[in-house]
């Protein structure tokens, strides 16, 4: 392994912190490699923390909480506050920020919306750092309503880009009132109260995805199989099958008894072929996403599978002392809207890590990312076994003479 790639991979597994100052006050945030916003300020968190009005005693609701700033900040004046999110990194972060500001009367819970929230809450603040995905958007405004009490006032940040201005205009019909309280750079903050236990404007929340428990089925033909995958809004290409995904289930090589780990699973589809091809060998599926952990729970299910588990997952950091045969991925290069090859080469290293001697990885990417070097560095040989208009599927072997570090 070279300085260069031992280096890459310290430095994603390290946690460090940054001072953010939120109306003049200081606060210690922790981040890493694979968080949102990791090496900026975020400034829709920025409007939150400094524009949502708490009471002393108010129970804060904080859902697509990120690093958990905003947590931090209100943990000094409200009784009790609850930050949930979908993604991994982002609640080890928020429970790590919680912690380093002494908020001890918060905690970071992983789940979308208030769907991992324990027992009743009836909530005086509702804060949402909206996400991209619009109806994973509707179902935090939906979640939002549900969990105010009368009075309870929602909060949404997020930039124009991310669709905080249509997600404003749905705020607006179904709480029946809101306003824009400041806007920054492209970035607003929008507050709507609650003064009716009936949600109005429901024709925008009528999608039956908005019920956590209800999946989008897909019925796709994958190398020859027709299988049905489950998947949820948010999810990567939860409504239809990926074209790079399709491709290296198509060329991708497991043997009967290969035991094999689809690294970065989304809807499982990648781990339903790989389990069918193994025949009696382990799959494992692993995603930071909890959503696309319970999407590919489901497709699992659904299909009958017995030999595959799923797990949530910052890369293969659930699984990086077992070793595997094959690895199969289509890594995410975007946190958020920013490009970050951080976390693709991550999966680049930890694929290794956790491949026996003589095991391969296959990995698909668009034609313009650049892993060839890296995958070179790290493993020692490449092959390029798709090399299309859009994609390419590139391959390496763990040398069997490969020493442990």
């Amino acid at each position: 392994m070279s300085d260069d790639s031992r280096r890459a991979a310290a430095d994603y597994r390290s946690w460090h912190t940054v001072t953010i100052t939120v109306a003049g006050a200081p606060y210690t945030v922790a981040t890493k490699a694979g968080v949102f916003a990791d090496g900026r300020v975020d400034p829709a968190a920025l409007l939150l923390g400094e524009r949502a009005a708490v009471s002393p005693g108010d129970v804060v609701v904080q859902m697509n909480c990120g690093t958990g700033l905003f947590g931090a900040v209100v943990a000094g004046v409200a009784s009790r506050v609850v930050l949930t999110d979908r993604n991994v990194v982002s609640v080890e972060a928020a429970a790590r920020t919680l912690a380093a500001n002494n908020a001890n009367n918060a905690e970071a819970l992983l789940g979308h919306g208030t769907g991992p929230l324990r027992g009743h809450i009836s909530a005086n603040v509702v804060a949402i750092r909206i996400p991209e995905q619009r109806l994973a958007q509707l179902q935090l405004l939906r979640d939002a309503f549900r969990v105010l009490c009368l009075g309870g006032r929602c909060y949404i940040a997020g930039a124009t880009n991310e669709g905080i201005k249509p997600a404003a205009r749905v705020l607006e019909r179904i709480f029946g009132n809101a306003n824009v309280l400041a806007h920054d750079s492209g970035y607003r903050i929008v507050v709507a109260t609650k003064r009716s236990e009936s949600l109005l404007g429901t024709e925008d929340i009528q999608s039956q995805f908005l019920d956590s428990d209800v999946f989008n089925e897909l019925a796709v033909v994958l190398r020859g199989h027709s299988l049905k995958l489950f998947s949820r809004p948010g999810v990567f290409s939860w409504d239809h099958l990926d074209e790079a995904t399709s491709i290296l289930a198509d060329v991708m090589r497991v043997r009967g008894g290969d035991s094999v780990l689809d690294l970065g699973c989304g809807s499982g589809a990648l781990g339903l072929v790989a389990a069918n091809l193994s025949e009696t060998g382990g799959v494992c599926m692993v995603d930071a996403d909890v959503e696309a952990v319970r999407s590919s729970q489901r497709s699992v299910t659904g299909a009958g599978i017995a030999n595959a588990r799923v797990l949530a997952s910052d890369v293969a950091a659930a699984v990086i002392n077992e070793r595997f045969d094959v690895v199969v991925t289509n890594p995410p290069f975007h946190v958020g809207k920013a490009t970050d090859l951080r976390v693709p080469l991550q999966f680049i290293e930890e694929s290794w890590e956790v491949l026996s001697p003589g095991g391969s990885l296959f990995l698909v990417a668009n034609r313009t990312l650049p892993y060839e070097r890296a995958i070179v560095q790290r493993f020692g040989n490449i092959d390029t076994v798709h090399d299309g208009r859009r994609f390419k599927v590139l391959s390496a072997t763990k040398e069997r003479s490969t020493l442990p570090r």
